[in-house]
């Protein structure tokens, strides 16, 4: 096949995938797998953290997140936490040790979260046999959470679930979710981790 001939069969192609994702009903998009990671925990007020310096047990201790966003480190006194990142107070940390201790290790865990108790959380809702709000846990799919919320009930029509998400900018974004084939042939390219915020709607199926 000559090169003008290679042009006019991918410009065929080309409009034949136009015609087949223009025709139908609309349905809510798909999730970029590119955008499915969580995003970043932000440390809030009453939060309890784990600090620990390696090799120096008397560094490390376990402190709340103060009112004023701040926490109490040995050594170096206060450092700013509130709407920071575990891993940027941590960086933070291990810069102002620097002074005191040879190559500081820092690492700064989250034992409690609890300034996000509300705001991190899954709900389900629709045709589940049981609608819940459930404490967000990394690793946590769609599956978890429509398991947890008893599965599907005989009215649900589960492939036009639905999954809805606050997007950056004030929006909500909703993804399609074929929660039937999930469910019955064990088809996951639509099990998409969750995010704190996220809700998941099984809706009934038309009679």
């Amino acid at each position: 096949m000559n090169a003008c001939c290679r042009l006019v069969a991918l410009l065929f192609v080309s409009v034949l995938a136009g015609c087949a994702s223009s025709g139908g009903t609309h349905a809510a998009p798909m999730l970029n797998p590119d955008l499915m990671a969580v995003d970043a925990y932000h440390i809030g007020v009453d939060d309890q953290l784990q600090i620990s310096v390696w090799q120096n047990p008397d560094l490390s201790v376990t402190v709340p997140v103060r009112p004023d966003g701040k926490i109490t480190v040995p050594l170096i006194g206060d450092v700013q936490a509130g709407g920071q990142t575990p891993e940027a107070v941590a960086a933070t940390i291990q810069g102002k040790l620097k002074s005191y201790v040879r190559d500081p290790q820092v690492a700064v865990i989250l034992t409690e979260l609890r300034s996000h108790e509300y705001l991190s959380r899954v709900r389900v809702t629709g045709a589940v046999r049981t609608p819940v709000s459930l404490p967000y846990r990394q690793g946590m799919t769609i599956l978890d959470a429509v398991l947890a919320a008893g599965g599907t009930t005989e009215f649900a029509a589960p492939d036009k679930t639905e999954l809805y998400r606050h997007s950056g900018n004030g929006t909500t974004q909703s993804y399609a979710v074929q929660l039937g084939k999930i469910l019955q042939k064990g088809e996951l390219a639509t099990n998409y981790p969750v995010q704190p915020g996220d809700v998941v709607t099984v809706p009934q199926r038309a009679f």
